[in-house]
């Protein structure tokens, strides 16, 4: 329904269909005082949020007279930017909030945190994808590129401070964690910020402009699968037993080779690191920033994945090198097969698989991307 939307009013009643779900997923273990805690948090702030994005939407309706994607971008608004513009800036708040950026992503380390694993998982990867959603098709659509500079309303600006502020915000938040899934929460906010190059590179007449969004929705591809992996590793490492933090992981690999090998491409993956199907899928990504003359932000989004694989080693550290305290604890770790440690090693499968597949899958994304210009 979001992605076939023409109307801003389905846009909205799109993505409440996606958030309300997920404000009753994170309150699912009603006995643990932190999931439904984290679960109200999520609510009362996601209200606010969505009343936000429909005000927005009620100033765009006022200065266009349409609620049509097509209506608006054709619509005159000749003295009445200034409505047009306060309502464009309180849609991207609302956007910022589906897609956890920075200064609208206080809530994501609460959900993460409190909610159960693979719905941490869901939450990161594909409902954050609804608003990205959002990003790519609504504002290039309804505010065309050469709209928003003639009419003064940059929203490519807003989304270049916010990608900005969000990758290095949510990196170096990460880097002080000391539980893995809090850590991969804030990371979380830090592929975000990489995400957003996709809307916050893009110029008026861009030579890169169907590559430099195309390699977002690619990384968005590639990071569903390596983000969703990780936390159902958490998820299964919480089922056995396995505390929360970088220290409770210490030679988990002795008796779980096979997963903790698969959580190292995850963490390899998610830094960016080459081989693994995240060094492309960034690599296309601020290659493109920089073919639009966005250097600032394709070096920024580069710094701040040296920083990021910083904190992912510590993951992989824990797991290969670390001796654990209690060499016993983990005899008493029960590792039979389940149906999540076969998810986790799909995810790791399905990881490295998009190596050799990542030349269609770039292509697909900037032939879906360049139809919006």
């Amino acid at each position: 329904l979001l992605a076939a939307a023409n109307s801003l009013a389905v846009v909205f009643v799109a993505l409440e269909m996606v958030s309300l779900p997920s404000y009753v997923l994170v309150a699912y273990l009603k006995q643990n005082r932190g999931s439904v805690e984290a679960g109200l948090k999520y609510f009362l702030v996601g209200a606010l949020s969505s009343a936000i994005f429909l005000f927005g939407i009620s100033l765009v309706y006022a200065a266009t007279g349409s609620l049509i994607l097509a209506d608006i971008a054709s619509a005159s608004v000749e003295g009445v930017t200034g409505v047009l513009g306060v309502g464009v800036v309180m849609m991207i708040g609302g956007v910022a909030f589906k897609t956890a950026s920075v200064p609208f992503h206080f809530w994501a380390p609460e959900a993460y945190e409190g909610a159960p694993a693979p719905v941490s998982a869901f939450l990161s990867s594909a409902s954050k994808a609804a608003g990205f959603v959002v990003a790519f098709r609504v504002f290039t659509e309804a505010f065309p590129l050469e709209l928003a500079v003639s009419a003064n309303v940059d929203w490519m600006l807003a989304f270049a401070v916010l990608a900005a502020v969000t990758m290095t915000l949510g990196n170096f938040a990460a880097a002080v964690q000391e539980e893995v899934k809090r850590m991969l929460a804030y990371s979380s906010i830090g592929h975000a910020g990489y995400a957003l190059i996709g809307v916050a590179a893009l110029t008026v007449d861009g030579p890169a402009n169907g590559t430099v969004m195309g390699a977002a929705m690619a990384h968005l591809l590639v990071y569903g699968f390596m983000n969703t992996g990780a936390f159902l590793f958490v998820a299964m490492a919480e089922r056995w037993g396995v505390g929360r933090t970088f220290a409770d992981y210490a030679g988990l690999w002795r008796r779980a080779p096979v997963a903790s090998v698969a959580m190292a491409v995850f963490m390899f993956s998610l830094a960016g690191l080459p081989p693994f199907a995240g060094f492309f899928s960034k690599y296309f990504l601020f290659q493109a920033a920089i073919d639009n003359g966005f250097l600032w932000l394709a070096g920024l989004g580069a710094i701040n994945s040296v920083v990021s694989l910083y904190y992912y080693s510590r993951v992989v550290k824990a797991l290969f090198l670390d001796e654990p305290e209690s060499p016993s604890a983990l005899d008493a770790i029960d590792v039979r097969p389940t149906a999540l440690y076969a998810a986790v090693v799909f995810a790791a499968v399905a990881t490295v698989l998009l190596l050799p597949g990542f030349g269609p899958v770039i292509e697909t994304a900037e032939a879906a991307a360049s139809a919006l210009f």
